[in-house]
């Protein structure tokens, strides 16, 4: 049994006042954060909000200004990286590119001078599980984007490092690609159980594949939670906004999937579902109609404000309602998230 096998319950990565300015830009401000073991946690925002230094900090690739950072019960905060016990993947995979496949995974092993028979075991099981297992000769070049990052993630944890980071790990892959590797990734964790930080600023990929999430904004954590839970009840405007289109109606941030179109205001009012509060029936006007495979997107002009709003319908109330450019209709919110004042 590893030791990733055995670390299970508690709290792995413990970072407490983690502050960290570059001049006069405070990439991280007073930040705390509990990880727990096991985990697959997601750290979520814009450009510059300090999502990768907070990583890089806990990889002790940054030094934090003050904070501190706890790794397995450790004060790790004056640590070097080597003697952190980690596994970190960046975007671009940093591959020996004069090595093989196996040579690059087996790389770790080799410098802590493991014994051969337990070297070609663990790669042999590394590269089954990343499923590289008939790749082993083949050079970097001769990779896929896709594989190549695979063959990253099997590096990283051939060591069996006490926690695996991510940063940004698909960014530089193209969009199907990169769903692909998301399943993958979360099949994966769920296999090795070690605990994991990913670094990201696509939201469908967040809510893809962590257990949690922690959305930052200018150096802060705005939230943390279940994906669900996040994206049900967010904490303020810049949550509910930055995770998952949003629509204002009435002065209120409402889902675009929460939007109920009609052709008249009875058939917009429908009941209302869970605790959304209502926000009443409003005419607006069809500007566009945007087909995205199984769903529409109805791009609206409110008729009160002239404020531009869309909703997301399926096909089949699309065809229902045979919408056309330039027609009247009437919407109303199901369901409105409470966000605190």
């Amino acid at each position: 049994m590893t030791t990733t096998e055995k670390r299970t319950g508690g709290i792995e990565i413990s970072v407490r006042g983690a502050r960290k300015n570059y001049g006069d830009f405070a990439a991280l401000d007073d930040v705390s954060l509990d990880i727990p073991s096991g985990s697959l946690t997601a750290l979520l925002g814009p450009s510059g909000s300090g999502k990768s230094t907070l990583l890089r900090s806990i990889a002790g690739l940054e030094e934090l200004d003050s904070g501190v950072v706890v790794i397995a019960g450790d004060d790790v905060t004056t640590v070097s990286p080597q003697k952190r016990d980690i596994g970190f993947v960046f975007q671009h995979y940093a591959a020996f590119k004069h090595l093989t496949v196996r040579k690059n995974v087996a790389f770790g092993l080799e410098i802590r001078k493991r014994p051969k028979a337990e070297i070609d075991e663990r790669v042999d099981q590394l590269l089954d599980i990343v499923g590289l297992s008939g790749f082993q000769t083949r050079f970097p070049a001769q990779l896929s984007g896709g594989q190549r990052q695979r063959m990253a993630l099997a590096r990283a944890l051939a060591v069996d490092p006490r926690v695996l980071l991510l940063d940004e790990p698909f960014g530089a892959l193209d969009a199907k690609v990169r769903a692909d590797l998301r399943t993958w990734l979360r099949r994966l964790h769920d296999e090795v159980h070690v605990t994991t930080v990913l670094v990201t600023h696509d939201q469908q990929e967040a809510l893809d594949v962590a257990d949690r999430i922690a959305v930052m904004n200018k150096g802060r954590i705005e939230q943390v939670g279940a994906p669900r839970d996040l994206y049900d009840t967010p904490a303020n405007d810049f949550v509910m906004s930055f995770l998952g289109d949003v629509s204002r109606l009435n002065g209120q941030l409402v889902r675009p999937h929460d939007i109920r179109v009609g052709r008249t205001p009875d058939l917009a009012n429908a009941q209302q579902t869970g605790t959304a509060e209502n926000a009443g029936v409003l005419r607006a006007t069809v500007e566009r109609i945007v087909h995205l495979g199984f769903e529409v997107r109805v791009e609206l002009r409110n008729g009160a404000t002239n404020e531009l709003f869309f909703a997301q319908i399926t096909r089949g109330d699309n065809e229902a309602l045979g919408l056309q450019s330039g027609e009247t209709v009437y919407v109303r919110a199901t369901r409105v998230p409470v966000i605190p004042g």
